[in-house]
């Protein structure tokens, strides 16, 4: 490969984000609202609001993504720190090869996410043109077109970088919260609405109940696996307090307010999406407006980490693998929408012991201090991270507890222990030699 194509481009997927590249809060802000802001969580919400009360699911929502916050903001601090995304932050505690393992997860991962956002916004165009006479039911080439254009147009962002990540992100944030208010506002206060004593009122059938615990697991899965892909956008904060926070008001508030509109939804009229809500009353051109930028605004910034993974295995610039990613995520939309959702689920668990050890051997093993990409001397493959990574996902599918929490946990504790041990014996090679 040469060495042109391993220099960095202008989003700096080989090495760390300079300060004279830097951004402020608000634009950090809008680009992880925008992230943040997506429709399975609107999905989420609803699930949670057939099966809890409303000030249950209100405090399931809030701790699940305090949770999520918690973790999120770790890895933003270490990716201001750093400047690195977290596929350069994985060189670190995984080894150059190593870091292949979970580029791969996450590049593999965001690629189905960004090819089944497609759908999510292809298929329910097609209903309602379908509805309203303009489109016949079995007409396949309109819905490739709508496929194919939606995919063209989501790549785009992503392939001109963070700033056009951000200027989407200005005008995206701020019509989705005003979309997802005045749905929600319809639901609860309009000429039929249940009206907020109806809300808190409602009570969830005996054979859907949901428990704290399982409220919490929900909240906190939606997202893990995206959330563990923040480094790559807030490694351009200008300092660690603007990561940190711009983080934490994503991932807590945002976040938070994407559950409540779909549990708003769902416990008001049985939709748990803004855009069939608004749809269902008579406000299509804005139930368009609200689905396409709810998940243009996630899937852009899914697609670009897909290509900032494929650039750290095969050392081709990002502005080219994230082009074939989009490709890849267009071509099998409808068959990721169909197959896939079931197998990203089970990605989910095997991504956040990723984002644990990346936590512990930067605060643990490096006590909070890595030394610059270009003068660090990375190991080839660090064995201790793979071995740890693989035992947390064997824990994480035990069906205990927040199965993601768990993986976590137990992948931290098995590197730190593992560190230790191979530490030790670097250091005593005697005690080696006799066992």
């Amino acid at each position: 490969m040469s060495k042109q194509l391993l220099k960095n481009s202008g989003d700096f997927e080989q090495g760390a984000v300079p300060q004279t590249s830097r951004r402020g809060f608000w634009s950090m802000l809008v680009v992880m609202l925008g992230f943040t802001f997506f429709s399975a969580s609107m999905w989420a919400g609803g699930t949670l609001g057939t099966g809890m009360t409303f000030t249950g699911l209100l405090w399931a929502i809030l701790a699940g993504n305090l949770l999520l916050g918690a973790y999120t903001g770790t890895l933003a601090f270490m990716a201001a720190k750093t400047g690195n995304s977290v596929h350069i932050l994985s060189r670190y505690a995984f080894g150059v090869r190593g870091s292949y393992l979970p580029s791969a997860l996450l590049a593999f991962t965001q690629i189905g996410w960004f090819g089944v956002g497609i759908a999510m916004f292809a298929l329910p165009l097609q209903e309602w043109l379908v509805g309203y006479g303009k489109i016949q039911p079995d007409n396949e080439g309109a819905l490739w077109a709508i496929v194919i254009v939606t995919g063209l147009l989501m790549t785009s962002t992503a392939y001109f970088g963070i700033r056009s990540l951000t200027i989407l992100s200005f005008i995206a944030v701020p019509a989705i919260i005003i979309l997802g208010c005045w749905s929600s506002g319809l639901v609860l206060f309009g000429k039929n609405g249940i009206g907020l004593s109806g809300l808190l009122a409602a009570q969830p059938s005996p054979e859907a109940v949901i428990g704290a615990t399982a409220a919490i697991a929900i909240s906190i899965g939606s997202f893990i696996s995206g959330g563990t892909c923040t480094p790559d956008f807030v490694r351009f904060s200008k300092g660690p307090k603007i990561a940190v926070w711009t983080t934490i008001i994503a991932f807590f508030l945002g976040n938070s307010l994407m559950f409540l509109f779909g549990a708003i939804g769902t416990m008001g009229c049985g939709m748990n999406d803004i855009s069939k809500v608004l749809a269902a009353q008579k406000l299509l051109v804005f139930a368009i407006l609200a689905l396409g930028l709810n998940i243009w605004t996630t899937n852009d910034n899914a697609i670009y980490t897909s290509g900032l993974g494929l650039s750290n295995i095969t050392g081709i610039p990002k502005r080219f693998t994230v082009l074939f990613n989009g490709l890849l995520g267009t071509v099998l939309a409808i068959w990721l929408n169909n197959h896939f959702v079931a197998y990203l689920n089970f990605l989910n668990v095997l991504i956040p012991p990723v984002g644990a050890i990346l936590i512990t051997d930067f605060f643990v093993r490096h006590a909070g201090k890595y030394p610059e990409t270009k003068d660090a001397k990375f190991m080839d493959v660090n064995w201790t991270a793979v071995v740890a990574w693989a035992i947390g996902c064997g824990v994480a599918f035990v069906d205990v507890g927040i199965k993601a929490l768990n993986g976590m946990a137990a992948a931290a504790a098995v590197y730190i222990f593992l560190s230790i041990a191979v530490q030790y014996f670097k250091d005593h090679p005697a005690d080696a030699a006799e066992k």
